[in-house]
């Protein structure tokens, strides 16, 4: 079974999504002509063809020290492979060979059975196939008004075509060609949105129940009257409700929400890929599949458009709804990538920023993916000793503080040991998205599967919390929300925190801090009042949460009442100390001084060994540990920190920083303590793109994210 599998991913990483064949309607072909049969000579061209790369060639080479390692068992390379039966496709063998239009192979008799059922997905890519080989009885007279080609015989039996409609050819003929037409000036072509996308959504019970939830938790519950306390502590934690979306165990498509309502917001999804040369072969590949498998789940009502850069950056696929049209248009435009040329990683965002600024209509969501494995030469500086401007690589519309009202993230995406970690790093922190670390190569598509898990159901947006003073000796010390703006009012009793977008079921937690004085005129004291306010992402109106949520302390007598500090409250203080220790590890890490950065992490490793929530067996606080440790050990030397050090380094804090999933690294631990900021529908994506085949196996890398904490469910 072991040799199987390696074999079906092998098949898997390298004959997909790398050539378009021909359209059926094509003159030069010999499909098109009347109906004849496959020859040994056809399928071995044809076959030929598929396996390399349409004869391309980078035309700069791959260093062999960048990239991703290869696996280290089995060929480089399964040409000829039937993903189905796991034998080889060679011609001759008296076995016709099918050509999907995604441009999988297969042996004829092992597809036609997977389709006879009415299965038109491919078992790779999951592509939805508008052409499907169906089997006939020999002596059927074949009825040419239905058959476009006959294959060879197989076992007594004649697989044909069904002909495609002539605007479906046409459509394909639009996508193949869309790299050749002159690039428009003003990206306005947008496909319109449609009229059902912009229907209110009818409220029910649940829109009424399932809203955001706030709860607060005090360092202690009581301080006597005649005690003050400095720095007195106090954790927000908020929870996004859950998603409306329902979602298919089997196939790829959600299912459809009743006529008239939507049950998650929509999403304008721009992917700005690397094709330099270094990303030629198996990475181009792999970047193929992973995005086959992003355009599959998208919706009809969602949009796409697709930026490709090198030396230079082009729209190669305009924002158009991921409609069965538009999803196939999308996949052979995808499949026409190559690879080439130089890393220019600002021009990419540009063309990127430039398709949401010039469209005419937009979804509520929006958001770009950027993926890269090299250094950007054209915008930044690499010459030593001088400070990098990486504020050069986001164009100022799409800066997360830049006022104009356009919030477009960026879930930057490193890929293997040679891209630049931190300005990838700096893109999304300065943009408002997250940085995750693709070091090992068959993760790509997880890493993708996760973070549209997310984008996919977005529930709350422009979520503000307004923290108020309620006792009139109360001022505000400090609001710790990481990356997150913050705005203190001048006399420290008012502060608020702009959150933004919450995917379903997301989870969110601060700490403030004030100054408890003494005061003995009451057995309670009232300290903070915590309120929200965020836009219902289905039905654009604004939520304001009635019940808002107090917080009070006892304020007994001396002697009466022993204090007990919140476990919630010090598993995050832990959590937001390790951030700082971890940033400041990377900083000594940074002007080589790696003992210094590894003697940080170790110091903050034992002191979290001695936090009441560790000593009480704090799940959170062990992962902490694991994760300390792990950071030693990519410090271990200059060649690791520059391999893959910085970038998990950078991939944490990021995660840290949101408190929202990324990827990092190379693993294979599948604990339970490795669960972290991900949502179910993050989880579910997660686990439909590692399940999409024939399931994962146990032997498969997984995806590992960034933070590795445990869930927090059932914890308070």
């Amino acid at each position: 079974m072991g040799s199987q599998w390696r074999k079906m991913k092998l098949a898997l990483g390298f004959n997909t999504c790398v050539h378009i064949p021909r359209g059926f309607d094509d003159s030069s072909s010999s499909l098109s002509s009347a109906p004849a049969r496959f020859s040994g000579s056809y399928s071995s061209s044809v076959l030929s063809s598929a396996d390399d790369n349409s004869g391309y060639r980078p035309s700069t080479p791959t260093p062999s020290s960048s990239g991703l390692r290869l696996p280290k068992s089995g060929p480089k390379s399964p040409k000829g492979t039937c993903p189905i039966c796991l034998n080889t496709m060679k011609p001759g063998q008296g076995h016709a060979i099918f050509i999907a239009e995604c441009s999988h192979s297969f042996h004829f008799h092992c597809i036609t059975s997977n389709v006879k059922h009415g299965n038109q997905i491919c078992p790779v890519c999951r592509a939805k196939w508008k052409e499907v080989p169906f089997h006939s009885p020999a002596n059927v007279p074949y009825d040419m008004s239905r058959i476009n080609t006959v294959a060879s015989r197989d076992d007594d039996w004649t697989t044909i075509f069904r002909r495609l409609p002539s605007q479906q050819l046409d459509a394909g003929r639009q996508s193949s060609s869309l790299n050749h037409v002159p690039e428009p000036a003003i990206f306005d072509d947008d496909e319109a949105l449609d009229q059902q996308n912009s229907i209110t959504h009818n409220k029910n019970e649940d829109d009424i129940v399932n809203t955001l939830e706030i709860k607060t938790y005090p360092e202690v519950s009581a301080v006597p009257k005649n005690a003050s306390h400095d720095n007195f502590a106090v954790l927000i934690h908020l929870k996004a409700p859950p998603s409306g979306r329902k979602q298919n165990s089997v196939g790829n498509n959600t299912e459809q929400p009743p006529s008239g309502q939507n049950s998650r917001a929509s999403i304008d999804l721009v992917t700005v890929l690397d094709v330099s040369g270094s990303m030629g072969g198996t990475k181009l590949a792999l970047l193929k599949r992973a995005m086959g498998f992003v355009i599959q789940n998208l919706s009809p009502s969602d949009r796409l458009s697709v930026i490709a850069f090198s030396s230079t950056a082009r729209r190669i696929f305009p924002l158009r709804q991921m409609t069965d049209t538009g999803r196939q248009q999308a996949l052979q435009a995808v499949n026409s990538l190559v690879a080439n040329g130089g890393t220019n990683i600002a021009e990419g965002l540009r063309k990127g920023a430039k398709v949401f600024v010039d469209r005419r209509s937009k979804n509520s969501v929006s958001s770009i993916i950027l993926l890269s494995d090299g250094q950007d030469t054209y915008s930044v500086s690499s010459r030593p000793n001088v400070e990098t401007n990486y504020q050069l690589l986001v164009p100022n519309s799409i800066h997360c503080n830049n006022g104009t009202g356009l919030q477009i993230p960026v879930h930057a995406f490193g890929f293997g040991s040679d891209h630049d970690a931190t300005a990838m790093h700096a893109i999304s922190e300065i943009s408002g998205g997250t940085f995750s670390f693709i070091e090992a190569e068959d993760v790509i598509q997880d890493a993708f599967a996760q973070c549209i898990g997310g984008l996919l159901s977005v529930v709350a947006q422009e979520l503000q919390v307004k923290v108020e003073c309620v006792h009139p000796s109360l001022q505000l010390g400090s609001v710790k929300a990481g990356s997150y703006k913050t705005s203190l009012m001048a006399d420290a009793r008012m502060a608020s925190i702009n959150v933004g977008d919450l995917y379903a079921e997301e989870e969110r937690d601060f700490l403030v801090t004030v100054n408890v004085p003494v005061d003995d005129s009451s057995d309670e004291m009232s300290l903070l009042i915590v309120k929200g306010l965020y836009r219902d992402s289905i039905t654009k109106e604004m939520v304001d949460l009635q019940e808002t949520s107090e917080v009070k302390i006892q304020r007994p007598d001396i002697g009466t009442t022993e204090l007990v500090v919140s476990i919630e409250v010090d598993r995050q203080r832990n959590r937001l100390r390790a951030a700082e220790v971890i940033a400041e590890a990377r900083v000594a890490a940074e002007r080589g001084d790696l003992s210094a950065a590894v003697s940080v992490l170790e110091s903050y490793h034992k002191a979290l060994s001695e936090t009441v929530s560790a000593q009480a067996g704090d799940r959170l606080c062990v992962a902490l540990s694991a994760e300390l440790k792990e950071m030693q050990e990519r410090m271990a030397s200059q060649r690791v920190y520059e391999q893959s050090g910085r970038a998990y380094v950078l991939s944490g804090l990021s995660s840290h920083s949101w408190q929202r999933a990324t990827a990092r690294g190379d693993s294979t631990d599948s604990s339970s303590l490795l669960q972290s900021y991900q949502t179910p529908t993050m989880v579910d994506m997660v686990t439909r793109s590692q399940t999409m085949i024939q399931g994962a196996p146990q032997h498969r890398r997984v995806l590992r994210p960034a933070k590795s904490f445990p869930e927090r469910h059932g914890q308070e």
